[in-house]
């Protein structure tokens, strides 16, 4: 090797240089910055090219060292020092003067007539050359070459891809490349022929510093031209239809890097999920980064498949998407799960293969060099239900894919080129074999935005009315995320669009539908259409107004201290979730019917300001047979998981069970739903309170159904506390002449050591009752003294 990396006049194999040569060591770059070497001089540059006839290299010393030569005479002015010339302006080499040379002609090298496309009768154009002409990056900071053997003469032996790299910068130190070049290099006596395929260019101050590859331009077309340097890092990759054998770099990525070069996550457009993102590439992506060599030495094997979940509209697909757009590989198929199937016997699984075929072939004929092939499959679920389930109508065909797809993934002949994409909205549907390490191993929740990802994704689908100035200043998207709780992405994107049509709406002319105003081109979207689309699209997942609404009626009538205290109470439940110190917190309120239970319980859930609330009731599940009732249930509780603070209430918990006091009869199946599904912790992260309510509550007791919190709700039981009633009820409110009249009446007929012992629900009918009479207070009377002595 020494003998081979001598000065730059000798030969390789110690042939001595071409006559007329100084024996002088190549400049270092890396002791002088703005050194150019070869020479240039402007004064000396013919002002056009001159006319050169092609001819053969004088010898192999200018062949193996990627130089042409050229007569003293034809460029006076580097002397004996090498000098860069543009050839037919295309097309840069090292020029070398030698007196041998006849003047007119120019020796070029088999390699670098093949390059440019001359032949030995072609005349061309040269003419000296500025590297720096073309800006300050005019060094190469990486370059990708494609290498075999240049003849006969060859080796079974693996080259080392670092010593190669070594070897490559010294010999050809100060020379300039360009993708497409093709050359000959003498390494250990051992003929080896080299193409260019890509080059960074960077500048080489950015180079010295260590930030050079990260401002890198990676460039493939010809002009794209550098100038080599020890620092350049030189990846080398074999040309397929060659036998030789280079081994991975320890110290460099892969050749095919799989990202691309001018990668940017913000380019992605995914909003709101950059932890999600950043542990999907961490867990499938890193390891494909690391160095061939040094994957080898730990026996690394890379992630063959990633599970993306969650609730619809959450972004699963466009992550998917965007992740092929990221990576530098092929384009990814994109598979419609139920696109699989088909009616023929064995053509699903035949499909399956089919998608794993180009990969197979390429993995035979590159080996560790094949590119990433990426396999996309959406609605994964609707191929891979749990095999013996039945789901495949007792022809089987739905186990045979998933059958198909596990050995294609995990089989005898493992892929290592591959990256399975699922996604599903029912992780739980999926056959379980999937999901382990080897196939499906990462599986990553999306879930929903929280606030500062719910502004990101609002940021990225206002982007273009803000760059256009079509947005109002009055916009406040950090106020919009606060109001959007629980809403995905998909329906923040809806909901930008119903505030772009509520602008548009203003410039239709008045009495038309049809047309618009000429002012159109001014529409801006304000604030307040922001705001007005929130009545127009609804989060499918999160605060279910009505049911609660229903349930308070207006507001809670404070007629008792014991109110006051279950509201307080239900504040310290909520405040325990909230704080984290209880992920599962359970509680019943139970009383009397009509003591306001379901008000209570409601009015709890809608004050603890939590994403997710919803009520369960006995009317929503009453036309539903067991199998429903447990299928909604399970739904039910699915979907609390979903956002960091949930509230749930269950209401009239017995009659949800199907409890009858007669045998005593209820649906175990049903029973053993809400009893697990209670008991069961929501996942890290995620908090539930659950607020059941009952007027049984010995049902409760026999059912076995443990609360940790019970909370008695009283009934109305003294005068004072119905006149509270009457005086703040939202239907009529009685004045204290006309409460004074009514409860009088009440206790002519009621005793005094009598309590009402009425339910407040009861009251408030009675009211709404009396109401429609012609004397009201007389009338209220008689029905509030009837209810009380029913009681």
């Amino acid at each position: 090797m020494d003998r081979l990396f001598n000065n730059r006049g000798q030969a390789p194999g110690g042939q001595p240089g071409p006559p007329g040569r100084t024996q002088r060591p190549s400049p270092d770059p890396r002791s002088r910055v703005d050194e150019k070497s070869p020479a240039f001089s402007q004064s000396h540059a013919p002002a056009r090219g001159i006319s050169l006839r092609t001819a053969k290299s004088p010898d192999d010393a200018f062949t193996y060292r990627n130089v042409c030569a050229i007569n003293p005479y034809d460029f006076p002015g580097p002397g004996e020092e090498d000098a860069y010339l543009l050839i037919n302006g295309l097309y840069v080499l090292t020029a070398r003067p030698a007196p041998s040379m006849e003047r007119g002609k120019i020796g070029l090298s088999e390699p670098q007539r093949s390059w440019m496309g001359t032949s030995l009768t072609d005349t061309i154009t040269a003419q000296l050359y500025d590297p720096f002409a073309q800006g300050k990056q005019a060094y190469v900071g990486a370059m990708d070459i494609e290498v075999s053997f240049a003849g006969r003469k060859s080796t079974t032996e693996p080259i080392d891809q670092d010593e190669l790299a070594k070897a490559f910068t010294h010999v050809f130190q100060s020379q300039i490349f360009a993708p497409g070049q093709q050359l000959l290099m003498d390494y250990r006596s051992l003929p080896l022929r080299m193409i260019v395929r890509t080059v960074d260019l960077v500048d080489l101050s950015a180079l010295k510093g260590g930030a050079g590859i990260n401002e890198a331009h990676r460039a493939t077309h010809h002009e794209a031209r550098g100038i080599l340097t020890l620092e350049t890092a030189v990846n080398y990759f074999k040309d397929a239809r060659s036998p030789i054998q280079i081994t991975g770099s320890t110290t460099r990525g892969p050749t095919n890097s799989i990202l691309r070069p001018d990668f940017k996550f913000e380019s992605l457009g995914i909003g709101g999920l950059d932890k999600e993102f950043s542990s999907v590439f961490r867990r499938a992506f890193a390891s494909r980064l690391v160095p061939p060599g040094l994957a080898a030495k730990m026996g690394l094997n890379h992630v063959r498949g990633l599970l993306l979940f969650g609730p619809p509209g959450t972004g699963k697909t466009l992550m998917a998407r965007q992740i092929g757009k990221m990576l530098n590989a092929r384009e990814p198929k994109i598979v419609n799960g139920p696109e699989i199937l088909n009616k023929y016997v064995g053509q699903s699984e035949e499909n399956i293969r089919k998608l794993f075929a180009d990969a197979e072939a390429e993995q035979k004929a590159e080996g560790d060099k094949s590119g990433l092939h990426i396999i996309i499959f959406d609605e994964l679920d609707a191929i891979t239900k749990q095999r013996g389930s039945g789901s495949s109508g007792g022809t089987g065909v739905g186990d045979n894919v998933v059958n198909q797809l596990l050995s294609k993934l995990d089989g005898v002949e493992q892929l290592n080129n591959i990256l399975v994409i699922g996604m599903t909205n029912r992780k739980d549907l999926i056959d379980e074999a999937l999901l382990r390490p080897g196939r499906l191993e990462v599986q990553m929740e999306i879930p929903l935005p929280d606030e500062p990802g719910r502004e990101q994704i609002l940021k990225i689908h206002t982007a273009k009315m803000a760059a256009n100035n079509m947005l109002a200043k009055d916009v406040n998207l950090a106020d919009l995320a606060a109001r959007t709780r629980n809403f995905s992405g998909a329906e923040l994107n809806g909901l930008v669009k119903a505030a772009q049509s509520n602008a548009i709406q203003r410039h239709i002319k008045v009495g038309t539908q049809a047309a618009l105003k000429d002012d159109i081109i001014n529409v801006q979207i304000c604030q307040a259409d922001l705001i007005s689309a929130l009545d127009d699209v609804h989060p499918l997942f999160g605060v279910s107004d009505e049911p609660f609404k229903e349930a308070v009626e207006g507001s809670i009538i404070h007629f008792s201290p014991q109110i006051d205290s279950i509201l307080e109470y239900g504040r310290e439940l909520v405040q325990q979730v909230r704080t984290g110190k209880m992920r599962l917190l359970t509680a019943i309120l139970y009383g009397p019917p009509g003591s306001g239970k379901t008000a209570l319980a409601a009015q709890i859930a809608m004050e603890s300001g939590f994403p997710f609330i919803r009520m369960v009731s006995r009317y929503d599940v009453s036309s539903m047979n067991d199998a429903e009732r447990v299928q909604h249930l399970t739904r039910t509780f699915a979907d609390s998981y979903k956002s960091p603070l949930n509230v749930l209430v269950l209401d009239d918990i017995e009659r949800l069970v199907g409890w009858n006091s007669t045998g005593p009869r209820f649906s175990s199946f049903v029973l053993a739903t809400v009893d697990g599904s209670m008991r069961k912790k929501p996942p890290p992260g995620r908090s539930l309170l659950v607020i059941a309510t009952t007027s049984n509550r010995n049902a409760v007791e026999n059912l076995e159904l443990g609360f940790q919190k019970q909370v008695p709700v009283p009934n109305v039981q003294t005068p004072q506390e119905l006149g509270n009633i009457l005086r703040n009820n939202l239907t009529t409110k009685f004045s204290d002449r006309d409460v004074q009249a009514i409860l009088a009446e009440i206790a002519s007929v009621v005793p005094a050591d009598h309590r009402l012992n009425i339910g407040v629900k009861q009251v408030c009918e009675c009211i709404t009752h009396a109401t429609v009479a012609e004397n009201p207070v007389t009338r209220l009377a008689e029905l509030l003294t009837d209810a009380i002595g029913g009681a």
